[in-house]
């Protein structure tokens, strides 16, 4: 029986995580550890999601996935589970990045897909900023320049963000997630990322960490970005729900559902059993699961297809 499913988390320390998702979100039983990224909803080599309840409680999503595909959606006949859905929380800031496109990624990157993601901005602290594309138009021979000069920044178009607000991150777009920002991300189901610039950071072994200008350059859009906060695109729809002590329906017919609480707590009914979910707590729901209603006092962001 198709039923919404719990998935344990797979928890990043990348070094510019901070503490507030063992803290505020219970990724951890130890408050003050630091924890970059949460993968709420993953099936990747470098993470898979175990199931926590029901039948297929200990069992992992990779395992139900590869024995019955149509949990995506009825047609669906990929070989790659499509999403990877993650919470971020950057103590201090992110490199300076872009991530190729399918079809550079699959000549590239060993088959894996491309990677446009969507950032829902859950907290920020005042006069924190991300980088969102470049401030101009520029010819590959002009950033080289910069890269070379050490002047790359010069480059960027930066954007102070609020609480609530959604940036749209499509493959090629030069981007970065400042410091003091806790997001909900949804992206396609990759882990491929081409650093330009990471602030002469070193990684934990004291060496410097790894830049990848020639592919950065490659895939890169090199023209002035005008802001784009779609919500929904070829690969996902992607949509916050706020609950105030109400219920809303939903039907999982033609596409599985990602149910993940960013702030308070309440329930997922679905033939007549209920499913509580509480801030920091994610679901994935099957496709052909039929109806389902989600109840209480919380906000949610609920992914689809």
């Amino acid at each position: 029986m198709l039923y919404p499913l719990k998935l344990k988390p797979v928890l990043k320390d990348n070094i510019w995580g901070g503490k507030r998702l063992a803290s505020e979100y219970g990724k951890s039983k130890v408050q003050d550890k630091k924890i970059a990224e949460s993968w709420e909803l993953t099936v990747h080599k470098n993470g898979v999601n175990i199931i926590e309840n029901g039948e297929y409680a200990n069992k992992t999503l990779e395992d139900l996935f590869k024995s019955d595909k149509s949990i995506i959606a009825p047609d669906y006949k990929s070989d790659k589970f499509p999403l990877l859905i993650k919470f971020i929380d950057a103590e201090h800031d992110l490199s300076v990045q872009v991530h190729p496109d399918d079809i550079y990624a699959a000549e590239h990157e060993d088959g894996e897909l491309g990677k446009t993601e969507m950032w829902y901005i859950i907290d920020a602290a005042p006069g924190a900023k991300i980088v969102y594309g470049l401030n101009a138009d520029y010819t590959r021979e002009d950033l080289q320049k910069l890269i070379d000069r050490g002047r790359f920044e010069e480059c960027l178009n930066y954007i102070e963000v609020k609480r609530g607000e959604v940036y749209f991150i499509p493959a090629g777009l030069v981007h970065a997630i400042g410091a003091g920002i806790l997001i909900a991300e949804v992206q396609q189901n990759s882990d491929t990322t081409y650093r330009f610039y990471d602030y002469n950071r070193l990684d934990s072994n004291g060496e410097p960490r790894e830049l990848h200008t020639k592919q950065a350059l490659d895939v890169c859009v090199k023209t002035k970005t005008e802001i784009n906060i779609s919500e929904s695109c070829e690969y996902f729809s992607a949509g916050k729900i706020i609950c105030e002590n109400g219920a809303k329906a939903f039907d999982a017919g033609d596409s599985f559902a990602s149910v993940i609480c960013v702030e308070g707590r309440g329930e997922i009914i679905h033939q007549k059993n209920i499913y509580k979910i509480n801030k920091g707590e994610s679901y994935f729901i099957p496709a052909g699961s039929g109806k389902f209603e989600i109840r209480g006092s919380f906000e949610i962001i609920l992914t689809r297809l």
